[in-house]
């Protein structure tokens, strides 16, 4: 112990607040970022009415502008270098393949192209490799004779079995075709299951007359994006196309849309977690009553954005009025679409008024502080506006749910494993960067086992092993802060929860050392599931032993 003193305990206080600081600081400084919140990263949510994509040939008013647009954002599709679309240009089959590629990166594949692939496929033409993934994910097969015809116009009807095969949709009844399209006679035989299924999933758009199949014409490329977008809505990545848009009386609804308010947003999966709180506060049953009601409806995402404890004390029972408080802010009596909306107070079911902001030029509209990224999402019995953040009437305070619930004698309660007002427990992996020091393996770069055991609301102890030659135990108690917004990255938002503490460091050699244990750092929850940490620490034991612990943790 007698090196302890090499460094004095303000030095290395300093030190660590130091590296804590530094791992904060790229992340605060971003912060203002946040006033344009974050819109779902493609193809995982709608994007904003505002396209930040400018295709001259898509005048405002082109019937398919906005499957295009939305698709365009979220870099689906590109234009030309000269800045057009042509979206009247016919699409080669390779051409499709290559937008199947880019919509449905993440498609399992159910088949194996073999070795030589296509005879009219060469190894360095520009779309083998999407030829080759629409192929092994059931998108796209060949004509007799191992061809693919990757020039040819590709026509509307093989566009729609490409589909319907690719999301390995079924049923449909083959003999009703003839009560959507004038045309139904013209499907070839190989394909009139398959248009059943995709018309039943609501996947076929028709312009200009949408009885109109037009089976056997070339599909264009605005036709191909109206089909990929729609496909994107029957895997939930995408919202429907707002009913009070021209482009969606072109969609074949094979399916009623008559459902009510929380079953739309139950079957889209931008809204799960907003769903999973309507059902905990029992107002689910209330919006699933004839109303109607006109629900600003805050995607996953925005939920995300909430500090992190902020979700999981919300379903704690002590907090269900808060609770019903927020989710009633969110409501409005009536039906009132985008178009209805004027600047202003607007009573919402909580009694309590949301600030209407329209700015008609750019055809968006701002509820308080939050953005309206898809509008007028029509149910049976109201409207559905989906918005970028949660939003908190004026007499709830979130920063109070992450009070410490105390017993009968007003201590807190200790529960070993609970959430801390940092985030919940946790054990991962983790990689050492040592600083200084050689006497134990927190001076040196080695691997480590890392956990976070929460104790109380404030109070957490995190057990960490540094492997290595000289194996070093951590033992600190921390104090942990509550999670702040910290910025963002791309169109993710992130928040950070600083802690600091100290313990015991326990030298696992021929003979156990003991010493004073320093740490810092900062959790960053990444979604329910995981947490992103890093710490400085610093041991005394036979020397002083700086280092730095980046790692992962998963959720429990």
């Amino acid at each position: 112990m007698s090196s302890l003193f090499r460094w004095s305990s303000t030095k290395v206080a300093f030190l660590l607040l130091g590296m804590t600081a530094a791992t904060i600081t790229p992340i605060v400084i971003s912060t203002p970022a946040l006033s344009q919140s974050t819109v779902p990263s493609t193809p995982s949510g709608t994007p904003a009415p505002t396209s930040t994509v400018n295709l001259s040939d898509v005048s405002s008013d082109y019937w398919a502008r906005p499957f295009i647009q939305a698709l365009a954002d979220n870099n689906v599709i590109a234009g030309f270098p000269d800045g057009t679309f042509r979206p009247n240009q016919p699409v080669t089959r390779a051409e499709f393949a290559a937008l199947i590629q880019k919509a449905f990166s993440n498609q399992n594949r159910v088949r194996q192209l073999s070795s030589g692939g296509f005879s009219d496929v060469p190894a360095n033409y520009w779309a083998a490799s999407a030829i080759q993934n629409a192929y092994e994910t059931g998108f796209l097969a060949g004509y007799p004779g191992n061809v693919f015809k990757p020039n040819q116009e590709i026509p509307r009807v093989q566009g729609i079995v490409s589909l319907s095969s690719g999301l390995g949709l079924s049923g449909g009844d083959a003999n009703t075709l003839t009560s959507y399209y004038n045309d139904a006679s013209a499907i070839p035989n190989y394909a009139v299951n398959s248009v059943a299924a995709a018309t039943l999933g609501n996947l076929v758009v028709n312009y200009p007359d949408v009885k109109q199949l037009n089976p056997q014409q070339s599909l264009t490329r605005a036709e191909a994006a109206a089909l990929l977008y729609q496909a994107l809505v029957k895997q939930g990545k995408l919202q429907p196309i707002a009913s009070n848009l021209p482009a969606s009386q072109y969609v074949v609804a094979g399916t009623p849309t008559s459902t009510d308010i929380v079953a739309l947003a139950a079957s889209s999966s931008s809204f799960t977690t907003l769903t999973s709180l309507l059902k905990t506060s029992g107002l689910a049953d209330v919006l699933q009553q004839p109303g109607p009601y006109t629900v600003f409806a805050p995607t996953d995402q925005a939920f995300a954005a909430l500090p992190a404890a902020t979700l999981q004390e919300l379903q704690q029972p002590e907090n269900r009025e808060a609770l019903i408080k927020i989710l009633r802010y969110h409501v409005v009596p009536g039906a009132v679409t985008a178009s209805q909306l004027s600047s202003g107070k607007l009573e919402t079911v909580e009694e309590k008024p949301v600030n209407i902001q329209i700015d008609r030029a750019n055809n968006q509209v701002e509820v308080n502080n939050a953005r309206v990224i898809q509008a007028d999402v029509k149910a049976s019995n109201g409207i559905i506006h989906a918005i970028n953040q949660v939003l908190i009437p004026p007499d709830v305070n979130i920063s109070k749910l992450n009070q410490p619930p105390t017993g009968n004698n007003g201590t807190p309660d200790v529960t070993v494993g609970r959430a801390t007002r940092g985030g919940r427990s946790y054990i991962g992996v983790a990689g050492n960067i040592g600083l200084t020091g050689d006497s134990t393996a927190l001076g040196e770069g080695n691997f480590a086992v890392i956990s976070k055991l929460g104790l109380t609301r404030n109070i957490s102890v995190r057990p960490s092993v540094i492997f290595g030659d000289n194996t070093l135990y951590l033992v600190p108690v921390t104090l942990d802060w509550s999670p702040s917004t910290a910025g963002s990255v791309g169109k993710e938002t992130f928040s950070i929860s600083p802690y600091i503490g100290a313990g015991v460091a326990i030298a696992a050699n021929n003979n156990t050392d003991f010493g004073l244990l320093l740490t810092g750092g900062v959790d960053i929850p990444l979604g329910s599931k995981f947490t992103l940490t890093g710490s400085a620490n610093a041991a005394f034991v036979d020397n002083t032993d700086v280092g730095i612990l980046l790692g992962i943790g998963y959720n429990f």
